[in-house]
């Protein structure tokens, strides 16, 4: 919500609240889907939000695409084909194509006007959209899942909002299952998973349940900082149904990022002690 100068996304159950002072609002958007809005701050660059909700910022949203794209890429011991559930603004898919082994990458969005957007207010982002191996579909991502091929991909990353309104289905068992049928034996599945500290024995305790229900075997969970999203710390969850998810076979050292390296990602992996209460390695 917007107060005077400054825009906030409150929290009401955990009683906090986000803020940044806005310059100007740049663009509003109703679509079919969602709200959306793109705003320039004092501080984080441009801001878009949907439904009330911070998406990314200018300023920090490296750390999160490069967190969704860099360690599974690193883990796989050759990702050709990839596949991208939601991501419309990009990022995702720009970090995925810097992997020069991967031939194609799928990126299916069921709004197109979050890319447009993005194209318009954060083209650093989109400077892949052009790239021989890059595919955009607008798209019902849970359809396009269902209606995939069996063992397509080699890693798939739900880079989706929160699981409500139109990215709900994408935290449900029956998508895991679906999405466990299209990887390869020895895929890959990513998922953004909100919070360690304020979903820890909620959303990413059940998705670890549902993912392992769905016949993945190997379970990660990554935390890292995110500023701009709830608590400041946000987490990624790895799965796999054989391929051992400890090592980075496959790391390239001279991927250009800005957060992303091999000691980050091994912090990455350590547990919080009150989060192993909750989880349990699988």
């Amino acid at each position: 919500m917007l107060d005077k100068n400054w825009f906030s996304e409150p929290f009401a159950d955990e009683g906090l609240a986000f803020s940044l002072k806005i310059t100007d609002k740049l663009e509003q958007v109703q679509t079919k889907y969602q709200n959306i809005e793109i705003y320039q701050t004092d501080t984080f660059g441009k801001l878009m939000v949907i439904d009330g909700c911070v998406m990314l910022t200018s300023r920090d949203n490296f750390i999160y695409h490069e967190m969704m794209s860099h360690p599974a890429l690193s883990i796989h011991p050759d990702p050709q084909n990839v596949l991208i559930i939601g991501g419309g603004d990009c990022g995702t898919m720009r970090e995925v194509l810097k992997h020069k082994g991967v031939l194609q990458v799928h990126q299916v969005d069921i709004d197109e006007q979050v890319t447009r957007l993005s194209e318009k207010y954060f083209p650093e982002l989109c400077a892949s959209n052009n790239d021989f191996r890059a595919n955009l579909h607008f798209e019902d991502g849970v359809k396009w899942v269902r209606d995939a091929k069996d063992g397509e991909f080699d890693v798939v990353i739900i880079d989706s909002t929160d699981p409500v309104g139109p990215a709900e289905g994408l935290f449900k068992g029956e998508f895991f299952t679906q999405c466990c049928r299209i990887l390869k034996d020895g895929g890959i599945y990513v998922q953004q998973s909100e919070s360690p500290l304020l979903h820890a024995g909620t959303i990413i305790k059940n998705m670890r349940t549902d993912l392992q229900n769905s016949g993945f075997r190997k379970i990660q969970t990554l935390s890292f900082p995110q500023c701009s999203y709830p608590s400041g710390w946000w987490s990624c969850t790895l799965a796999s149904k054989e391929l051992e998810l400890d090592q980075c076979v496959n790391f390239v050292g001279d991927i250009e990022t800005k957060y992303y390296n091999r000691e980050v990602h091994s912090a990455a992996k350590a547990i919080p002690q009150f989060c192993l209460q909750f989880w349990q390695e699988n």
